[in-house]
C-alpha cells in the first residue's frame, strides 16, 4: 500500500495534485462499506471534496484556455482537449469550460466554490446565466442568483432565474442576442451559428476569415451569377442559392488560384495572392494551398509560371466515397469531426504535385488537423491498422516529452512503430 505524506501549507500544487491522485487511485480500489447510512455520509463528504476539487481545476482549466496551450497539444480547441483527452462527454465539457471562463467575473462564487459554502451544480448554473452579460450586469446578476440559491431554490429552478435576467435585460437594451464567447472567435478563426426561426427557416451569421472566405468566393462567387436577362433575384438570393447547390451535392468545383512564389510555398514568408489582388499571408498560402479544389499557381524569378495545380490531384469524388466508408471521423485518433465533413489529405504530404492521388496514399482528416499536420510534422505519428486504415496519433510537442506522462490508451503516448517520413 503506498504511503502518502504531505505538508499541506508547504507543499506545492503539484505535490497536493499527486498526494490527490495517489489518495483517489487507493479509494476508488476499495469496496463500498456495509453499512449504508455510513455510504450516505462519505458520499454527501466526498461530493463536498470533489466540488472543492472543481474550484481548482476551474483555475487549471482557464490558464491553459487563456493560452490557447491545448494548440500545441495538436487539439483545435480547448472542447476538443476536454473530449479526447480526458474522456469528458460534451455536456461536462460544456459545464467545466462555462466555469473556468467566467469564474474571474464572479469573486463571490469562487470564493463559496472554494470553502464549499456552494456547491458545483450551483456555481455552474451561475455562470452559464452570466456568460452573455456585460461585467456590470454580471456583478448584480451574481447577488441575485446567489440570494436564490441561499432562499433554498433549486439549481433548475436558479437556471431559470437567470434567463429571466437575460430576457429582461435584453429587453432593457433593445438588442437581440449576441453570439456567445465560446462563438466569438475573433478575426483568426472562422465561426457560424444558425437560430431556427418559426416557420422552420434558418438565420445566419457569422465570419469568414481570409482563408475560408478564398474558398466561400471561389465556389460560390461562379454560381451567384445572374441566370441571364430574366433573372430578377439579386445577390443575397443567387448566393444562397448557389449555397443550397453545394450543399445538396449538385456542385463539387471550387474554383480557387492562389498565386504565390515557389519560395512561399516551401516555407518563404513573401506572401501570395489570389487573382483579383487580394493578398494572403505567406503561412495561411501554404494552408490554402493544402485545400482541395484550390490550386497554387507557383512563380519562378522574374514572375514566371512554373506551376498550376490540377484537378486530377485532387481526390476524384468515387475515391471520396471509399474514403467516406472507411473513415467514420477523422483520422486523428479522438478527434470526432465526422468523415462527411474532412478533408482528403496525402498521408505523404503534397509538394508541387509529386505525391500520387492514390487511394491508398490517402486519408480523411478535419481542416484543422490537416493544417496541423502540415505544420507541426513531427508532432503527428502514422500507422496502419489491420483494415488498411491510417491512424494519425498526436505526440508532445518536443519540449515536454521527457516529463509528459503518456494519457490514456488510444490517445497521447510513445510512438510504438516508426513514424512515416512525409514531405510537406
Amino acid at each position: 500500500m503506498q504511503s502518502v505524506t504531505v505538508e499541506l501549507e508547504a507543499a506545492s500544487t503539484m505535490e497536493l495534485v499527486n498526494a490527490l491522485s495517489a489518495i483517489a487511485t487507493e479509494l476508488a480500489q476499495r469496496q463500498a462499506p456495509e453499512s449504508s447510512a455510513a455510504c450516505l455520509e462519505l458520499t454527501e463528504t466526498l461530493v463536498a471534496a470533489s466540488d472543492m476539487q472543481e474550484s481548482a481545476l476551474a483555475g487549471f482549466i482557464s490558464r491553459v484556455d487563456a493560452a490557447a496551450e491545448q494548440a500545441r497539444w495538436g487539439y483545435p480547441s480547448t472542447q476538443a482537449w476536454l473530449r479526447s483527452r480526458l474522456g469528458m462527454r460534451d455536456n461536462r465539457v460544456k459545464e467545466r469550460l462555462v466555469l473556468a471562463r467566467q469564474r474571474h467575473r464572479l469573486p463571490q462564487v469562487a470564493e463559496r466554490l472554494a470553502s464549499w459554502e456552494l456547491s458545483y451544480g450551483y456555481a455552474v448554473t451561475v455562470a452559464d446565466s452570466v456568460a452573455r452579460l456585460d461585467d456590470t450586469d454580471c456583478a448584480e446578476a451574481e447577488t441575485i442568483l446567489l440570494g436564490f440559491v441561499d432562499q433554498g431554490f433549486s439549481a433548475g429552478k436558479v437556471a431559470a432565474f437567470g434567463r429571466r435576467i437575460r430576457d429582461l435585460i435584453a429587453e432593457r437594451d433593445d438588442t437581440e442576442d449576441a453570439p456567445d464567447e465560446d462563438t466569438k472567435r475573433g478575426y483568426d478563426k472562422s465561426w457560424l451559428t444558425t437560430t431556427r426561426s418559426l416557420d422552420g427557416g434558418r438565420y445566419v451569421k457569422g465570419w469568414l476569415n481570409p482563408e475560408d472566405a478564398a474558398i466561400w468566393d471561389g465556389t460560390l462567387a461562379p454560381l451567384a451569377k445572374p441566370a441571364g436577362p430574366d433573372d430578377r433575384r439579386d445577390l443575397p438570393e443567387r448566393t444562397s442559392a448557389a449555397l443550397s447547390s453545394i450543399l445538396s451535392g449538385g456542385h463539387k468545383a471550387t474554383k480557387v488560384t492562389v498565386i504565390c512564389d515557389l519560395d512561399t510555398l516551401t516555407g518563404g514568408n513573401a506572401p501570395a495572392r489570389l487573382t483579383d489582388g487580394t493578398p494572403i499571408p505567406a503561412a495561411q498560402a501554404r494552408r490554402i494551398a493544402l485545400a482541395a479544389g484550390v490550386s497554387p499557381l507557383l512563380l519562378g524569378r522574374g514572375n514566371t509560371p512554373l506551376y498550376l495545380g490540377y484537378r486530377e490531384r485532387f481526390a476524384s469524388p468515387a475515391q471520396r466515397q471509399v474514403l467516406e466508408t472507411l473513415y467514420s471521423s477523422c483520422a486523428v485518433r479522438g478527434c470526432e469531426v465526422p468523415g462527411t465533413l474532412c478533408e482528403v489529405d496525402h498521408v505523404h504530404g503534397w509538394a508541387l504535385g509529386h505525391s500520387p492521388t492514390d487511394i491508398d496514399q490517402l486519408a480523411l482528416t478535419c481542416g484543422w488537423h490537416n493544417r496541423f499536420k502540415h505544420t507541426s510534422p513531427d508532432q503527428i505519428h502514422i500507422t496502419k491498422d489491420q483494415d488498411g486504415r491510417y491512424v494519425y496519433r498526436l505526440l508532445p510537442p518536443a519540449d515536454t516529452r521527457d516529463t509528459s506522462r503518456a494519457g490514456p490508451p488510444g490517445n497521447i503516448g510513445p510512438p510504438d512503430t516508426p513514424t512515416l517520413d512525409w514531405a510537406a
